[in-house]
């Protein structure tokens, strides 16, 4: 059963059209990512999945049920913004509590469902302390609690670390994943940063800045296999290479000041043809570089390194092949078994033909 499936679901705004027929189907117990650049309506389909807003066309079903017409409290979902929204003058445990309160649950269920709560989100120490005693990520922990505390079918998430600091973070992704793991809860978590969705989803949309999805799947093959220039460029960093398609013994792109390469195509693509103008994605972590010519790789360019760009784990170099930049990372444990690298050295890049991606303009 998927857990939400949105049918033509269109959403506008006065005069601008934010979400226009969009069809997405999210599946059940999966933690899901909607990733896009601020103003795409990434925000605007979590509120009309709560009932925030309503659409005006299409249908959202919540497992197969018609929510479109469902008003916030009838729906079990349940939502994590951004700033929290945490009562200042409730302790933690009255916080967790309020939503049971307001439905008139018995005081011991009560005391014994916020103490399971607390106990998954470790804040069981600090039931009694006040907000503004807490940490940013134990406030947001307060939230997730409370969230959770009537056991909901969907939890949204706003951008919900998008306040805190680096290291903290980090720390708060690893007990996201495990909190959904733990709940088996379906969570969908609205970002704008790609690392995030990488680290966190099962599974992936990214939307453009017209509001439109270009592709859904799982990080591994967002990434690895993006189906637009938009998505290769958004999810991490990419070189892109436009030419002409060639198909003698294999196919091949003509890149013009770059040279033939040899590429991988899907014949299924609609414009897998010679002759056609089309795009090769190649990811800097994929590129082999060296100062010596090495054998065994379907394709070689050479070029001259015009910056370099030292990141304590990786080095990026900039190197200039023919008339285009081409990025390069690479680890820096692999200095140790050659030369190093300077800036204005010749040097050579290779990469295999699979780790290439072509993408139609």
């Amino acid at each position: 059963m998927n857990a939400i499936r949105f049918e033509r679901v269109s959403k506008r705004y006065v005069s601008e059209e934010v979400i226009n027929d969009l069809d997405l189907v999210i599946p059940q117990g999966k933690f899901f990512a909607l990733l896009g650049p601020s103003g795409c309506g990434k925000t605007t389909i979590l509120r009309l999945i709560g009932g925030f807003e309503h659409p005006d066309a299409g249908h959202i079903f919540i497992e197969e049920q018609d929510v479109t017409d469902v008003p916030i409290n009838k729906r079990r979902v349940n939502t994590v913004f951004q700033q929290y929204a945490l009562f200042p003058h409730l302790n933690v445990f009255d916080n967790v509590a309020y939503g049971l309160v307001i439905k008139g649950v018995a005081r011991e269920e009560i005391s014994q469902r916020v103490a399971r709560v607390l106990h998954k989100v470790h804040l069981e120490k600090h039931a009694s302390k006040r907000i503004d005693q807490l940490s940013g990520g134990q406030q947001q922990r307060v939230a997730l609690a409370r969230a959770i505390i009537n056991e909901p079918k969907v939890l949204l998430l706003d951008e919900p670390l998008a306040a805190l600091d680096r290291s903290l973070k980090e720390r708060m992704l690893v007990e996201l994943i495990e909190l959904q793991s733990e709940l088996q809860t379906t969570f969908v978590y609205v970002t704008h940063d790609p690392s995030e969705a990488l680290a966190l989803a099962d599974q992936m949309a990214i939307m453009n800045e017209d509001g439109i999805v270009e592709q859904v799947g799982t990080p591994k093959e967002v990434y690895e296999f993006p189906e637009t220039s938009f998505v290769a460029q958004f999810v991490g960093k990419t070189n892109l290479l436009q030419g002409t398609l060639a198909q003698d013994q294999a196919w091949t792109l003509q890149v013009p000041h770059v040279g033939e390469l040899q590429v991988a195509v899907d014949s299924a693509k609609p414009w897998a043809q010679p002759g056609y103008n089309a795009l090769l994605s190649v990811r800097p972590e994929k590129i082999e570089i060296n100062k010596t010519e090495q054998v065994g790789f379907a394709n070689h360019v050479v070029g001259i390194v015009d910056a370099l760009i030292y990141h304590g784990r990786a080095t990026e170099y900039l190197v200039k092949v023919g008339d285009r930049i081409l990025t390069v990372f690479e680890q820096n444990e692999d200095h140790f078994s050659r030369d190093a690298i300077a800036e204005g050295d010749a040097v050579h890049l290779y990469w295999q033909r699979e780790n290439a991606v072509v993408l139609g303009v």
